[in-house]
């Protein structure tokens, strides 16, 4: 049982990692950033009044896992 959660926390933390990584090397808004980060951790969300745009879709697909949905985030 222990080997299962050892490997279960190293995929979590490698797609963790390697998200985060490839959304930083890309440009992408920092404040989407921070809330992918934050959804994908289960992590309360901010208070209303510093929630921004990019905070609330990068918490959005952080909760749904989902790696790919930064694209529109990228800085030019």
């Amino acid at each position: 049982m222990r080997v299962a959660i050892r490997e279960s926390a190293h995929v979590m933390n490698t797609v963790y990692y390697e998200t985060v990584d490839r959304m930083q090397k890309q440009g992408v808004d920092p404040e989407y950033v921070i809330g992918w980060a934050s959804g994908f951790l289960h992590n309360p969300k901010r208070e209303e009044q510093r929630v921004s745009e990019a905070y609330e879709a990068g918490y959005a697909h952080g909760q749904d896992k989902n790696t790919d949905g930064f694209a529109s985030w990228v800085r030019k």
